[in-house]
């Protein structure tokens, strides 16, 4: 088992949790408008909808990964450039970062958990960025791709969750910090870019 990967998995996935996306900011906007219980039920809600994609990736790239070598090659090598597309996205992107809460109905707990679950199993960019991500991380040997996919999958469900939360807890910080200081959308702008164009190039050369 190569503990290494683990731990390089683990920090890609809080970079890209921290990174201003539809989902955080989704749960920031819910935690400024109605407080911080309501974005962690969001939360909770997205980290659920990843446990479907983690077993829709589990157990149909495991197979994949099982037929062929030059596959596996083509399923990293497609994610890699996924990845280096989302790079030049964000490039071309505005740095400013929307925050408003004025289109954001009053919803119950159950109703944001709900909500936050269908966001993310309905979402395909979600599956296409999975599939995109975890398959460079394959870590030991021994394991069956189909373990070891849950269990990256269960560590991005408890980072993220972490980030995520902390980001509902501290929303009202986030947002006045956000609101005072214009250049930080510049500076998570090109932040994305380097990770997104970091873990693509380890994605790219990484080994079975």
């Amino acid at each position: 088992m190569n503990y290494d990967i683990i731990y390089a998995f683990t920090l890609a996935t809080a970079a890209l949790a921290v990174l201003p996306g539809p989902d955080n900011i989704y749960v920031l906007m819910q935690s400024i408008t109605h407080g911080k219980k309501y974005g962690l039920a969001t939360v909770a809600g997205l980290m659920s909808g990843c446990l479907v994609h983690t077993t829709l990736l589990a157990f149909g790239v495991s197979a994949i990964i099982k037929e062929s070598d030059a596959i596996f090659f083509s399923i990293k090598l497609l994610g890699a450039l996924y990845l280096f597309f989302l790079a030049y996205k964000v490039f071309n992107s505005k740095p400013e970062i929307q925050i408003g809460e004025s289109d954001i109905p009053k919803k119950g707990l159950l109703q944001l958990f709900r909500r936050g679950f269908i966001m993310n199993v309905l979402n395909p960019k979600v599956t296409i960025f999975f599939l995109a991500f975890f398959p460079g991380f394959l870590f030991s040997n021994e394991l069956s791709t189909v373990v070891q996919f849950y269990v990256l999958g269960l560590l991005f469900i408890f980072v993220s969750f972490i980030i995520f939360g902390l980001i509902a807890i501290l929303s009202g910080t986030i947002s006045d910090y956000i609101t005072k200081h214009s250049g930080v959308g510049c500076f998570l702008k090109w932040l994305q870019i380097i990770v997104f164009t970091g873990i693509g190039v380890y994605i790219l050369f990484s080994d079975k």
